[in-house]
């Protein structure tokens, strides 16, 4: 079916990289209805600290009644869940009354560690959705045990619109302007990283939420320029750093993150550890650079700032890639769409990696 045909129910929140693939979704003609399930749920806070702590399994009776309230007689083409933290059996059996597919796309790492029991209720869903698409590899297998029918692996994507470069102004440089700059919340393993690498002379500056929760937070407090930003604030962040640090998460088991493909979709320059994924998605030294260490980043941001026509030319050549691979989010929502629609074999894994120059 052409997306342009095609009714979605979209289950999701309506903000960050789930807003954009929404708005994907009608910009490639979709008729999409969106849906937070967050809202039929009580606002208290400790709904989601017991989501994450115990599980938001506990929550599928609500999600169900909210769902058979809101929906009514209503029928799609594809309902498209986004994460499925909520989403259990129950929930499942009720979008099945409305929707032809059911189809669920997680960019966290729903069957590993990090993350505890956040998952649970999607675990126990794994074998009622007709299609699972995730960004890791190692989540494949996994599915596969839990007893999921069809898996799609794919990479992270930045959005046509949300990420297209600014216009950039004077006063923007002097209000985002930068050195190195690192834009992402705060993880254990991060603190660390980014405390060596002030010690060992790198103008940092960080960007984000909970840092004030790290050991180090002292040491970094005057490094950190506030709080989680988007939009306009966002993207001009990026552009006006020299230098962008992609930072992973270990235990997400990440081999590359959104910022992967974000910032080089907004022209900046990406500086990322180095990944055999990272490796497959720029060349290294031309289209972006990278590093095992924080001695090797300290040396590489040193090297970067002292070159600004190599640092236009990595930035430039990145933006190339990314465009090139197509790592946006229009094509990678209708692969997702297409395959959800697809009538193949119940048990085929289907592996959708596309990079020109792997």
């Amino acid at each position: 079916m052409n997306p342009a045909g095609c009714s979605v129910l979209y289950l999701g929140p309506r903000s960050g990289t789930c807003l954009d693939r929404a708005r994907a979704l009608r910009r490639l003609g979709a008729s999409v209805e969106h849906l937070d399930l967050r809202e039929l749920l009580p606002a208290s806070p400790w709904v989601d600290r017991w989501t994450w702590h115990v599980g938001g399994h506990w929550f599928g009776s609500r999600i169900d009644s909210g769902l058979q309230r809101v929906l009514g007689q209503r029928r799609f083409d594809v309902c498209h869940v986004d994460g499925g933290e909520w989403v259990t059996p129950q929930v499942v059996a009720r979008l099945r009354r409305h929707a032809r597919r059911i189809v669920n796309y997680n960019i966290d790492d729903p069957t590993g560690p990090r993350d505890g029991a956040r998952f649970a209720a999607y675990r126990q869903a794994v074998p009622d959705y007709d299609l699972l698409v995730v960004v890791r590899e190692e989540n494949l297998p996994e599915l596969r045990h839990l007893g999921a029918r069809r898996c799609m692996r794919v990479f992270r994507s930045a959005d046509e619109v949300s990420h297209a470069p600014r216009a950039v102004s004077a006063r923007d440089r002097i209000a985002w302007g930068s050195d190195v700059l690192f834009l992402g919340s705060w993880f254990p393993d991060r603190g660390p990283f980014l405390l060596e690498l002030i010690e060992r002379g790198v103008p940092l500056t960080i960007r984000g939420p909970n840092w004030h929760k790290a050991p180090e937070w002292k040491r970094l407090q005057a490094h950190w320029a506030g709080g989680a930003i988007g939009g306009d604030d966002y993207a001009r962040a990026i552009q006006c750093a020299r230098v962008n640090l992609g930072l992973l998460s270990h235990d997400n088991r990440d081999r590359h993150t959104t910022r992967s493909l974000e910032i080089p979709a907004l022209g900046g320059l990406l500086c990322a550890e180095r990944t055999d994924e990272h490796e497959r998605l720029y060349r290294e030294g031309e289209e972006a650079v990278f590093w095992r260490d924080a001695k090797e980043c300290a040396e590489v941001c040193a090297a970067l700032l002292a070159d600004e026509p190599r640092r236009d030319r990595l930035a430039q050549a990145g933006q190339r890639r990314y465009q090139r691979d197509g790592h946006h989010n229009e094509r990678v929502m209708q692969r997702i769409l297409r395959a959800a629609l697809d009538e193949g074999p119940a048990t085929v894994i289907e592996a959708v990696m596309h990079s020109e120059h792997a």
